[in-house]
């Protein structure tokens, strides 16, 4: 008797591995993983610089996801990139609106309103030493005085570098001359140690001057820039060092 042998259906054929398929898997899934990083360190760093903007976002992200939640019928694709191109929109609206009624904070003034020239010279050199605290200068001191060999004042920068500022109280007709500089030079790197050495005035440098101070990376600050660095508005000595000026 011959026994009918039962051919087995495409369906319970075993399938076989395609290695094409698996690839291209692990390829989306590395695609999805780098775009979800990059979503996440985009979003910390707008929370770092605009957290009121991030805050806007939040609420309205959240908003927008329980409204959607909570309707019944299915958006299509389509509908859900439009619903969050309007809400991101929206909150950027909304965002620039926030930013631009904020107050525009005031230039930190440094020390009150303060005619140099008036100081007598230990007031002048104190007025110096104080802006250095006020620029979080460690071990300020003012040293000026007979023997001082062209320091003034000495102080450690917020960085940690030494600081040595001569102080020139003159008149606005009387400007700093190359040798006066060139005597501050010879001492304030070889005797002084200075990793930024300053001269500051209240009047103004002549083109000689400015041209040694220069070759020597000495810093000069005159009445103007003293000005500005007390209100706030400009650079202290070691800052203008680090940009060359």
């Amino acid at each position: 008797m011959t026994v009918p042998v039962r051919q087995v259906g495409g369906a319970e054929r075993r399938r076989r591995f395609d290695l094409r398929s698996t690839a291209m898997f692990f390829v989306l899934l590395a695609i999805v993983l780098c775009v979800l990083a990059f979503l996440a360190r985009t979003a910390a760093g707008m929370i770092e610089r605009r957290p009121v903007w991030a805050g806007v976002l939040a609420v309205l992200a959240a908003a927008t996801a329980f409204q959607l939640r909570s309707r019944r019928r299915r958006l299509s694709p389509g509908g859900y990139a439009r619903r969050a191109a309007r809400a991101l929109e929206e909150a950027a609206d909304e965002a620039s609106v926030t930013l631009a009624a904020a107050p525009v904070a005031e230039p930190a003034v440094r020390l009150p309103a303060t005619d140099f020239a008036a100081l007598d010279p230990d007031g002048f050199e104190q007025a110096i030493a104080e802006l250095c605290v006020l620029g979080e200068c460690r071990e300020v001191e003012v040293v000026g005085g007979a023997g001082d060999l062209g320091a003034d004042v000495v102080a450690l920068t917020p960085d940690g570098r030494r600081l040595v500022i001569q102080c020139k109280q003159y008149g606005d007709d009387n400007k700093v001359g190359s040798q006066d500089v060139q005597r501050f030079g010879g001492t304030c790197f070889t005797i002084h140690e200075a990793d930024v050495a300053a001269v500051v005035t209240t009047s103004d440098f002549t083109a000689p001057a400015l041209e040694y101070a220069l070759q020597c990376g000495i810093v000069c600050v005159n009445g103007d820039d003293l000005e500005a660095w007390r209100r706030g508005t400009g650079p202290s000595p070691w800052e203008r060092a680090d940009a060359g000026s």
